[in-house]
């Protein structure tokens, strides 16, 4: 069985018996118009199609599935609870509103880097993670169609051996005098959520949500002026069929 967009919640399947492919299908095929939408620079529509998928029964559906599925699904945010059971994760999806959402405080935690030092991490609540992936699924169409070409970081579909490539087929027509390596210090910690808010287009009142929803380190709150959270979803998102 699928789920069909606005469709009442007591008449899904349970859990253990939705047919995923069908529903992936369905969430890439209104990706795929985000796509066309935004090739013909068409932004009005862009905003409407990515409401519409934001709303969908099957994209919540995936984002639960997605965050309960990955390797983080076991570690919880500051409410301390995880959606390990197929009841949780239907209601985890039916609990996926725009109306009032209000993100919970991420939970602080340090954990090793190879230079001795300790990386920050802000691990949000289940739910914060499921909205997050949400709202995800309508952002990459857009991010990858104008994304450079030869970027290959974090992209959807790219490796390290796909940038390896790049760099051979380059240089091996030229000989290079210099290669030059660039780091942004503190990039995560420093960059501005003004920034974001004018350039990424998504819903801009979740997303100051999410940047002004601060963070709890031994029980203590903590406002969040600046910077974005490492350990949330992965960086690098899920293959893009919709692209291919």
């Amino acid at each position: 069985m699928t789920a069909q967009a606005g469709a009442p919640w007591d008449t899904m399947p349970v859990w253990d018996a939705i047919d995923w492919r069908t529903i992936t299908a369905s969430v890439c095929r209104l990706q795929m118009r985000i796509v066309k939408a935004v090739k013909e620079g068409r932004w009005n529509k862009v905003k409407a199609l990515q409401r519409l998928l934001t709303h969908s029964v099957n994209a919540k559906l995936l984002a639960v599935r997605r965050v309960t599925e990955n390797d983080g699904r076991n570690t919880p945010g500051v409410d301390k609870k995880i959606w390990d059971t197929p009841h949780k994760k239907r209601a985890g999806a039916r609990s996926l509103t725009m109306r009032g959402y209000q993100p919970a405080p991420l939970r602080r935690i340090y954990i090793p880097k190879v230079n001795g030092k300790l990386r920050p991490l802000g691990i949000p609540t289940m739910r914060d993670r499921a909205m997050q992936a949400l709202l995800l699924m309508a952002l990459d169409p857009i991010a990858e169609t104008t994304a450079d070409g030869a970027s290959y970081g974090f992209r959807q579909g790219r490796s390290c051996a796909d940038a390896i490539e790049r760099c051979f087929s380059s240089f091996s027509r030229c000989n290079p005098a210099w290669i030059l390596e660039g780091d942004i210090k503190g990039c995560f910690d420093n960059i501005s959520h003004e920034w974001l808010l004018d350039h990424v287009p998504m819903d801009k009142a979740i997303l100051r949500k999410w940047l002004k929803s601060g963070y709890l380190e031994k029980q203590v709150f903590y406002d969040t002026i600046s910077g974005t959270p490492q350990g949330a979803l992965s960086e690098a998102s899920d293959n893009a069929p919709y692209l291919k």
